[in-house]
């Protein structure tokens, strides 16, 4: 199952586009190789993460888009929005093949969670909390590849998703979440 976990986020890597070059090389986090300093990054965008996806659903249901747009980056905010409006009769929404032909070249299609929400895949929840938080993968360009489980207790689910996170000035922005649909029986 890791193997698989990690193929797809070296998937995810290779389909982004960097602006400023090449894809960035990546290297696995280990202590024996990542500095003191690379250690600490890593750990602060963990916090960041942790502390900003459970804040997410703290916030008033009228306010959610604008926290959204706060804690992700504009392509990725971008994304998950077409993502969440496919085949929905409004403004704008693309038809799935118009999603995939528009995003596919930035971003893992497959897993953009069509159709669900923003980070869980569920329209109800109570109260979520981050039960896992494990870093996975570390680019040299200051990306952070973390495996996430999201619970709430309340309905008794748990939300496995894997969060791409860049550092951004003082901060970190979340740059894309691979986010698997339940399929109904």
């Amino acid at each position: 199952m890791k193997k698989i976990i990690i193929a797809s986020l070296f998937c995810v890597l290779s389909c982004m586009e960097d602006k400023k070059g090449p894809i960035p090389q990546i290297r696995p986090p280990s202590v024996d190789n990542v500095s003191a300093n690379k250690t600490n990054e890593s750990e602060a965008a963990k916090k960041w993460l942790i502390k900003n996806i459970e804040s997410y659903f703290r916030t008033d249901p009228g306010n959610m888009d604008k926290a959204m747009q706060n804690i992700t980056t504009r392509d990725y905010y971008n994304y998950k929005t077409d993502a969440m409006n496919v085949d929905i009769d409004v403004d704008g929404s693309l038809t799935l093949k118009e999603f995939q032909d528009k995003w596919r070249m930035k971003f893992d299609v497959q897993k953009a969670g069509i159709g669900v929400g923003f980070l869980i895949t569920g329209q109800d929840w109570g109260e979520i909390k981050v039960s896992k938080c494990d870093l996975i993968l570390e680019a040299i360009d200051d990306t952070y590849l973390f495996d996430v489980i999201l619970i709430d207790k309340k309905y008794d689910v748990k939300y496995p998703i894997t969060v791409s996170v860049i550092k951004n000035q003082s901060s970190f922005l979340i740059e894309d979440i691979l986010q698997e649909v339940p399929q109904s029986d």
